[in-house]
């Protein structure tokens, strides 16, 4: 164990980097590229998002990701795209986990626990945006991590330069996946007031710059938005988003919308039927309710944004039971694959096996990754674990995710654990280790 542990850097960068890239190749000879309910909304705006038919694109989604298929073109050239995204992911988390505990070994842990985990790997053949948000996720934190664990001699132009960098990454995060959009102002607050060791003017001017590019990005889109229907937000749907959560008491509509509050509860009652749970009955049922009230599609979003407002305010702890249960979920560990794809009965038995033993371990992992944020209230526990200033950053991300994606949405909510579950996963190994370290630490200090 000590032999491994005493590897120099480099030598633990090749082996992370080898087994990132044989998990993938092996990955990409052997499963299909995978297909689920939103990749067709997604191919159908990356057909318009790049070609002079703008005023064909219809704001359902964000143009993050469309750009992205449109500029690859087939699936198998965004499946590899997306497996090489794999890989610089594994390699910054690497970097990240070699930045805060000092130790490549951990830094490999960190890259291999990635690329080890099916459920991301099987995700990045999907044709669906995680795999592109996780990539910007971890671009961004690990120039967070770069920033701040730079040498103090280190020309401010460089600083300055990162933190327009990280703005522009934060910009095309926010339009890939707008449940990210605190993300770069998150981190643009925590330059202001915890960097410490920066002249106020360096810390204020890359705080400006990594804030304000991606301002930049978010208002340009929502501009065009508001110009086109005259709404303002990231996309069309955030009714949708929100009846989600209100669906659930939507008997309390005012008799005045009688015909849509009656065709949802009419789909809303035969999801329960047929799933045991009213989630996502919304999706069937919005043709019927166009029919039905003779509206649009965005004036339907628009209507039941208000009429879903409206509810949360006359019923405030309903929405509050619901967002908790939302913000629970968010834990579960979600595998989107698909185990009819792999042709060999008993590798297909392997692989479920696996997938079960994973999900195991990574729900152990959230558990860790909470009980020990709780474990961080108390000043002793700060004091034995020395998180320093990227670690704190690295917690609030996880927190500040977890809960907002369940405020505005009550329908998919796992799903939006998948970009940052491998910094959940690093952040519980951190927690454990610098645990076991302090603890080694007090016994050499009794025993001396």
């Amino acid at each position: 164990m000590n032999r491994l542990r005493n590897l120099s850097l480099r030598a633990w960068l090749w082996i992370t980097l080898g087994v990132a890239v044989l998990v993938r190749l092996i990955l990409f000879f052997t499963y299909p590229v995978g297909h689920f309910s939103d990749t067709n909304a997604y191919r159908g705006i990356a057909e318009t998002v790049l070609s002079a038919d703008w005023p064909a694109y219809n704001y359902i989604r964000t143009p993050g990701y469309p750009v992205f298929l449109a500029l690859l073109g087939p699936d198998r050239a965004v499946y590899a795209a997306q497996l090489i995204l794999g890989v610089a992911v594994t390699l910054l988390l690497f970097y990240i986990g070699w930045k805060i505990s000092g130790q490549a070994w951990f830094g490999a842990l960190a890259g291999l626990a990635h690329s080890l985990n099916l459920g991301q790997l099987f995700f990045e053949a999907n044709i669906l945006s995680e795999s592109l948000t996780t990539f910007l996720v971890a671009l961004l934190l690990g120039g967070m991590a770069w920033l701040l664990h730079a040498s103090p001699r280190l020309p401010a132009w460089r600083l300055l330069l990162m933190g327009f960098l990280l703005g522009l990454t934060g910009g095309v995060l926010t339009l890939t996946r707008p449940q990210f959009i605190f993300l770069p102002f998150w981190a643009a607050f925590l330059l202001v007031v915890l960097w410490r060791g920066r002249a106020a003017a360096v810390r204020w001017a890359a705080a400006l710059l990594l804030g304000l590019t991606s301002l930049a990005f978010i208002v340009g889109w929502m501009v065009k938005l508001h110009q086109r229907f005259g709404i303002w937000g990231m996309d069309i749907m955030s009714g949708y988003h929100l009846v989600q959560h209100t669906g659930a008491w939507f008997e309390y509509v005012p008799d005045e919308y009688a015909a849509v509050r009656d065709t949802y509860i009419e789909y809303r009652e035969r999801r329960i039927r047929e799933t045991g749970q009213p989630n996502n009955a919304i999706w069937d049922a919005i043709p019927a309710i166009q029919e039905a009230s003779g509206l649009g599609f965005i004036e339907l979003s628009q209507l039941m944004a208000r009429l879903s407002i409206r509810l949360i305010l006359e019923h405030p702890l309903r929405y509050l039971v619901s967002a908790a249960q939302g913000w629970w979920w968010f834990w579960k560990v979600p595998f989107y694959w698909k185990p009819e794809a792999i042709a060999s009965p008993a590798l297909q038995a392997v692989l479920r096996a696996l997938v079960l033993a994973e999900r195991g371990a990574l729900f152990a992992a959230n558990m860790t990754f909470l009980a020990g944020s709780l474990a961080l209230l108390w000043k002793r526990v700060r004091r034995r674990l020395a998180p320093g200033l990227f670690v704190w950053f690295a917690f609030g991300t996880v927190w500040f995710t977890s809960i907002l994606q369940t405020l505005l949405d009550h329908g998919d909510n796992p799903r939006f654990s998948v970009s940052i579950q491998s910094l959940v996963v690093l952040l519980a190994a951190w927690g454990i280790v610098q645990f076991i370290a302090s603890r080694k630490r007090v016994h050499e200090t009794i025993a001396a």
